[in-house]
Order: C-alpha cells, then sequence, then structure tokens
C-alpha cells in the first residue's frame, strides 16, 4: 500500500508541476508574437514569413510582426532566436545558409540542432545551372565537356562564403571532376552582371533570382540542382537526369522556435503554419516567386536538418573548406 500511495504522489505532483505549462499552451496566444528573419527584406524566408504571418495573424488572434535581423551570414538573427525565451512568443524562419555555418564559423554560438525546437519545413528553392548563353552547350554533360576543355574561362560564380550557391559549385566540382575557379559576390544582384557579360561561364542560383534573366533569354538554363524537375522550369532536366546521379542542392529551410519551447505550442504553431501553406492564395504568391512549398510535422524538419547537416559536413571536408 505504501508503494501505491508513493506512486500516486508523485504522479500528483507531475500533474501538478506540468500544470502552469499546459494551461499556458491552451491559452497560447495571448499577445503578439514575433517572427525573427535573419536576413534583408526581400528573399525567399522574408517572403514567407510576411505570407504565413498575416494568416496567423487572422487565425491565430494575434498580431504576428516580422523582425528582420540581417547580418554575418545569417547568424546574427538566428543568435538572437537562440537566445529569446522559449515561450513560443519569439520565433523565426531560417534558410539553408542554417545547416552550413556549422561547418564554416567556429565560435557560433548557437547549434542547428540542440539549439531550436523544429517547427515545420516550409520551402525548397531549386537552383538553376545558368550559362552565359555564347557557350556552345545546351546540356549539362556539353557544359561539363566545354568546361574541361576551356580551364582558363572555367569561372563560376557564387554568392559568397557559405552560400547555398557555393556549396553547389563545390558539388558539381567534385562530381563533375572538373577544374574550375569559383568567383565570389555579394548575392545575386552583384554576381548576374559578370554572368550577363561573360566574364563568368556558370553560376548555380536561386531559381527566384536566375529564373527571370532565363525567361528573358539573357542567360541559358541547362539544369536544375533537385533531384526533381521545379514547376517553374518543367522543360529544364535535373543534372541527376543527366548523369551527375544523386545530385541533390538548394536552399531549404522552415520555422524553428527556441530549445526548450512547450511541445503543445510547437505542435499548436505546427498545425496553423502548416494550415496556411495550404491556402490557394499563399501557394501561388510562393509558387510564383520560385519557391516550392513543402510542410510536415516537426519531427520531418528534424530530420531534413540532421540530413542536410550530414551532406554539407562532407562537401566542406572534401572541398577543405576551413572554418574562419
Amino acid at each position: 500500500m505504501q508503494r501505491k500511495t508513493l506512486l500516486k504522489t508523485l504522479a500528483a505532483g507531475a500533474v501538478l508541476a506540468l500544470a502552469p505549462t499546459l494551461a499556458s499552451a491552451q491559452a497560447y496566444p495571448t499577445r503578439p508574437i514575433k517572427i525573427i528573419v535573419p536576413a534583408p527584406p526581400g528573399g525567399a524566408i522574408d517572403l514567407i514569413a510576411r505570407v504565413v504571418g498575416d494568416k496567423l495573424t487572422t487565425s491565430m488572434g494575434q498580431p504576428v510582426i516580422v523582425d528582420n535581423r540581417p547580418g554575418a551570414s545569417n547568424n546574427l538573427g538566428t543568435d538572437v532566436l537562440a537566445k529569446s525565451p522559449a515561450d513560443g512568443y519569439t520565433i523565426g524562419i531560417v534558410g539553408g545558409s542554417h545547416n552550413i555555418n556549422k561547418f564554416l564559423f567556429r565560435n557560433l554560438g548557437w547549434d542547428p540542432e540542440k539549439s531550436f525546437e523544429p517547427i515545420v519545413y516550409t520551402h525548397v528553392v531549386p537552383l538553376v545551372f545558368a550559362i552565359y548563353p555564347q557557350i556552345p552547350a545546351k546540356t549539362l554533360p556539353e557544359l561539363v565537356a566545354w568546361m574541361k576543355a576551356h580551364p582558363d574561362q572555367a569561372k563560376v560564380a557564387t554568392s559568397g562564403r557559405g552560400s547555398a550557391q557555393e556549396m553547389a559549385a563545390e558539388m558539381f566540382r567534385m562530381a563533375a571532376g572538373i577544374d574550375m575557379l569559383l568567383v565570389p559576390y555579394k548575392g545575386s544582384s552583384a554576381a548576374h552582371p559578370d554572368l550577363l557579360g561573360g566574364r563568368t561561364a556558370l553560376y548555380i542560383d536561386t531559381i527566384s533570382a536566375i529564373g527571370p534573366q532565363v525567361k528573358g533569354g539573357n542567360v541559358r538554363a541547362v539544369a536544375v540542382s533537385t533531384l526533381k524537375r521545379t514547376a517553374a522550369l518543367p522543360d529544364v532536366p535535373t543534372a541527376d537526369e543527366q548523369g551527375l546521379k544523386g545530385y541533390d542542392a538548394n536552399t531549404n529551410g522552415g520555422f524553428l522556435a527556441p530549445a526548450g519551447t512547450p511541445k503543445a505550442i510547437v505542435d499548436k504553431l505546427n498545425a496553423e503554419i502548416n494550415a496556411a501553406l495550404k491556402l490557394p492564395d499563399v501557394r501561388s504568391k510562393l509558387e510564383a516567386a520560385g519557391i516550392e512549398v513543402q510542410g510536415g510535422t516537426p519531427q520531418d524538419y528534424a530530420a531534413l536538418i540532421k540530413s542536410d547537416l550530414a551532406k554539407w559536413a562532407k562537401v566542406v571536408k572534401a572541398a577543405n573548406i576551413q572554418p574562419d
């Protein structure tokens, strides 16, 4: 009897200890929610935060405010998110650099897995192999052959250290066995003029950034970087289809909360964001910007982060990229 009494007492104590958390989660939200975007306005994750945030304002009955915190290769805003209270009132959205920066910076102050609770995987932005149109290559194998025959002209633009574009180029270098020169720029807008002028031969850029140049005939798309073709450029085959088996590089991401955020709150946010992502007007706005809408459980997003970390660790090691 004493053992049963002890167990009942312990169980009752556990329920009482959890009661404030459960009550808080059930009432959530009771005040405005902030979405930290570790990038400037205008990019993919900023657009997703604003479009989804508008829907959450209606569905959750509280204002949802976007707070842009760019800087330090997206590390500044991510650091702010990691150190915010774990109460569901500060969440964030991250892009591809979230799973790359761990290998490029020695003292981040946060860990891409341990410092956050995944909420939902929101998006993939495919990358496009865009080449200077006077290069006599219509396919990826033809481009590889041309670059091997013209090593002095095999210059590939990137969006700077640690960018998805740089990692995609390093993957391409290793998969195709090409001796090429990576030329870093401060983003797509800075890289495009040299590609259009033939000063670089190739730029593996996001479809949202390079798509208008492809459709305008200013550059030629010879491949997309994802394992499946993209609806935005359905006639452009994947790198995998063209012989680079298993090649899969993109910029992806989703919503995160600080580590320790109650599961009930994470689950509520997951349900609300998934519902927003299914709305036709949300999907049309994001897809028009070259963003492929995802969704799923927090566990789905956690698994993706783990998989991406393993992939980028291999690329960084093979490319001998040293952390700062």
